[in-house]
């Protein structure tokens, strides 16, 4: 994936129904910008941090050393996921949402015993 490619779209599912989303694009040479999209409608407990999982486990974010993000303000589940598989995470408000910069562990360093993540897909 390059600066120029159009943003991975990753859902997390409950059933057939999407429940929570994010896009993803590579912003330069080893970071991701990522947005988690707010949900118009009450998500099932853990999915927001489903949602984190799926982003920070995919190829090119592995691949990556720091993340970019922006979450909804009051997204609780997806901040604390965030902080679970970052380092040196700084978050800020900004409007309606908190922007969070932080670096990406090698694969070497994930953290051991994490819980898998949801039903997750990506298009």
């Amino acid at each position: 994936m390059t600066g120029d490619d159009k943003p991975r779209r990753v859902e997390v599912k409950d059933g057939d129904e999407t429940v929570a989303t994010a896009e993803v694009a590579e912003h330069g040479e080893g970071t991701i910008r990522t947005s988690l999209l707010p949900s118009s409608r009450p998500t099932p407990p853990g999915s927001r941090a489903d949602l984190v999982d799926a982003v920070m486990d995919l190829p090119e974010v592995q691949a990556s050393s720091r993340l970019e993000a922006t979450v909804p303000l009051g997204d609780a589940g997806s901040l604390e996921r965030l902080r679970e598989r970052t380092e040196d995470t700084v978050t800020r408000p900004a409007g309606s949402t908190v922007l969070v910069d932080a670096d990406i562990p090698s694969a070497d360093d994930a953290a051991p015993g994490r819980e898998p993540g949801g039903q997750a897909s990506d298009s």
